[in-house]
Order: structure tokens, then sequence, then C-alpha cells
């Protein structure tokens, strides 16, 4: 991945968080811009959506996010210049829940791996 390409990716990600946390405050609390992937010819980008809580929740913030698509970008496009705004495409990042349901595992683990060690 170019040098470029990667600044690009860190600025997208930024102004789209900070669109959400400015201009849908109180809709997008539970919304976070995990990555942006931007394809080279900076046309497409793929933007992955961590949502805190659970499945039901993930989806209907997806849902939402999907639906103000056009008007966030709009808002990018004020925002930023480039010679091509990528199109968005909104995906749910299950990195972090999986992350969570790992740590949890392990939080359950400890007090068992404690006594083994003890004995």
């Amino acid at each position: 991945m170019s040098n470029r390409t990667i600044r690009v990716n860190e600025l997208v990600q930024r102004e789209l968080s900070a669109i959400l946390r400015q201009r849908y405050q109180s809709e997008s609390v539970a919304i976070t811009i995990a990555e942006v992937r931007v394809s080279p010819d900076l046309r497409d980008a793929r933007v992955f959506v961590a949502v805190v809580g659970d499945d039901e929740t993930a989806e209907k913030k997806l849902r939402w996010l999907r639906s103000k698509a056009v008007a966030i970008r709009a808002e990018l496009s004020r925002r930023i210049v480039l010679k091509y705004l990528p199109k968005f495409q909104y995906i749910l990042d299950k990195t972090s829940i999986r992350g969570a349901k790992l740590l949890q595992m392990l939080d359950d683990l400890g007090p068992i791996a404690a006594k083994a060690e003890d004995e």
C-alpha cells in the first residue's frame, strides 16, 4: 500500500468520525469507525464500523449509517479535497466483538488456571 493511500485512509477515517460526532451525536453514540480502506485509484472505500451492543443493535446502527451515506459523503466532500471522493461501502467490523469474547473467555479461565498452578 502506498504512502498516499495510507494517508488518505487515515484522513477519511478521522473526518468520518468527526462528522458522526458533530452532526449525528445522539444517533451515532455507539458507532466507531474502526478502519477505512481506500482503493488505490481512490474511487471506492470500505469503511469498517464497530458498534457497541448486541447483533440486533449493530444491524440497526449499520442500516441507519447506510441511510445517511449520501449526506455523510456530501459533508465529507466539503471537508476534504480529493480528485475523486470514494464511494463508501459500510461493513460491520466484527473483530472487536470477537476480541471481547476472547477476553471474556480468558477472564473465565483465569481462576481455573491460577488454581492449577497452585497445585
